[in-house]
């Protein structure tokens, strides 16, 4: 059996030892994604942080992840896939490490920035080793085989970090990273082929990464703040970003592919959506545990039903977006979503779950169902087939933004005081006023699909560009990055230049 990049069998002992690193790689920054939320009222206790602390320690990770994730697929296609995904591995361990270990809340921040690093670095990677090592005639099923693993590594993730902040304490939700790393690292050296793009020429647009990431960073700070200063500045610092990216000869974000319409507009649905998600999901892990009384493992169990109905119909949803075209679902869906942030308005002191919680959840859940396959089949869809990693890769960056700057600014928009989530009252209060928001942003989004979006010229022609077990999307913070998907049409250079997101 070959075990040179791109004719890995899945059948073979390495095509399964490249799907296990894979998996184990990319799941350690899911889990970390979805465990967070569950373990902040608790870490906030225990570290006698403020409301502003908790942000930070989401939108930490989020910033360094946003502004870097395009880069990171740029060098391993540069200077080795394997090679960037195992030091990515190994950076996300080490901040995982200095997370676990923090005494105190800078401290802790500021590993949440390097774990942000590490994931940017590994996450467009280990789609990349997939597209890379396997046959073509594999690729689909073993990028649908990674998505359902990493699907039952979602649904699992609040479970086990609730029932980690209960048991041996919130450290080991970062130190859980450790172990994992030490059995990713030693496979993928052993098992998995080194490949790279050997059209990558190697220059990288490190000032478009530093003044995106900045300006992220400037607003995101003013918002938690609340400083107008840095708030200007990060206005600023954002327009000279663009003026370099529209100067620049190998820009990491090209002006010229929001040249095509329907991506610009799929792009503004995905900025709606992931901002929404991101504030709801903060949001609601708080209120369950400070308002309802949950614990920590009861808050992560409580929020299951949108992971595992993720997980179950996801496919269904592409397939059903790819017989009706994107316009229905990314306008019904945004709106089943709304409707299920409303009624989370019912979850207060003493709510049942069967009753308050529940019902809301089941109908988020059905909206992301919904939207998400269709959504990002769609950025993918509107654009020439040789840039779709490079918009796949601008979208995940999109979607992660958008949480980033939900998480710092809702709070100050509803209200909500720096020891807030220290009382019912207060915190149910505010909460009540950010739901609403929340469902008003998905209702943007919802207008924008129906005015704007519409079935894309090639997708009529018949072309699917991603095939429906592809399109699930694993976690509830970002679209998947799909730019390595097997179910990409060809696998000549253009298709290979693709996968490298930009740079």
């Amino acid at each position: 059996m070959d075990n040179r990049p791109g004719e890995i069998r899945l059948s073979s002992a390495t095509g399964r030892w490249v799907i296990m690193t894979t998996v184990l790689g990319s799941s350690m920054a899911l889990l970390d994604s979805t465990v967070v939320n569950v373990a902040l009222p608790t870490i906030g206790e225990d570290l006698d942080a403020d409301l502003a602390v908790l942000q930070w320690t989401v939108n930490a990770y989020m910033l360094t992840l946003a502004g870097l994730i395009l880069m990171g697929g740029a060098l391993g296609d540069r200077y080795g896939r394997r090679k960037i995904f195992v030091l990515g591995v190994v950076w996300f361990a080490v901040g995982s490490l200095l997370c676990g270990l923090a005494p105190s809340d800078i401290v802790l921040v500021a590993a949440r920035a390097l774990q942000g690093i590490g994931a940017a670095l590994l996450t467009p990677g280990s789609l990349a080793l997939i597209q890379a090592s396997y046959h073509p005639d594999d690729r689909a099923r073993a990028v649908g085989l990674w998505s359902g693993l990493g699907g039952v590594g979602a649904a699992v993730g609040p479970f086990v970090g609730g029932w980690l902040v209960d048991g041996p304490g919130w450290r080991w939700v970062f130190l859980l990273n450790v172990p994992l790393a030490a059995l990713c690292v030693p496979v993928a050296m052993r098992h998995v082929p080194e490949s790279r793009d050997p059209h990558a020429h190697g220059r990288f647009d490190v000032l478009g990464a530093v003044l995106g990431a900045a300006a992220l960073a400037l607003v995101t700070y003013a918002l938690i703040a609340p400083q107008v200063w840095a708030g200007a500045a990060g206005v600023l610092v954002g327009v000279v970003f663009i003026l370099v990216e529209r100067r620049r000869p190998d820009p990491m974000l090209p002006p010229s592919i929001f040249a095509s319409r329907q991506f610009t507009a799929v792009n503004l649905v995905t900025l709606c959506v992931y901002a929404a998600f991101a504030g709801f999901f903060f949001l609601a892990a708080l209120q369950l545990q400070v308002v309802a009384g949950y614990s920590a493992l009861g808050a992560g169990t409580a929020l299951l039903p949108t992971t595992v109905l993720m997980l179950l119909l996801s496919a269904k949803s592409g397939e059903l977006g790819e017989r009706i075209g994107p316009r229905i679902p990314l306008t019904v869906g945004p709106l089943l979503c709304a409707t299920g942030m409303m009624l989370m308005l019912r979850v207060g002191e003493n709510a049942s779950y069967v009753r308050d919680v529940l019902p809301a959840l089941v109908v988020m859940g059905m909206g992301m169902v919904t939207l998400v396959a269709p959504l990002t089949a769609t950025v993918l869809a509107s654009v020439e087939t040789a840039r779709a990693g490079l918009a796949s890769g601008i979208n995940n960056a999109a979607a992660r933004a958008a949480g980033l700057l939900a998480v710092a600014a809702l709070p100050l928009l509803a209200g909500m005081g720096p020891e807030a989530y220290r009382s019912a009252e207060e915190f149910g209060a505010t909460f009540r006023r950010a739901m609403p928001m929340c469902a008003g942003v998905l209702v943007v989004g919802s207008i924008i699909a129906f005015t704007t979006v519409r079935r894309p010229v090639r997708e009529v022609a018949g072309a699917a560009l991603v095939r429906p077990e592809c399109r699930m999307n694993c976690g509830v913070t970002a679209p998947p990055l799909e730019r390595a998907c097997g179910g990409l049409e060809g696998d000549g250079d253009e298709e290979r230049a693709a996968v490298r997101g930009g740079g």
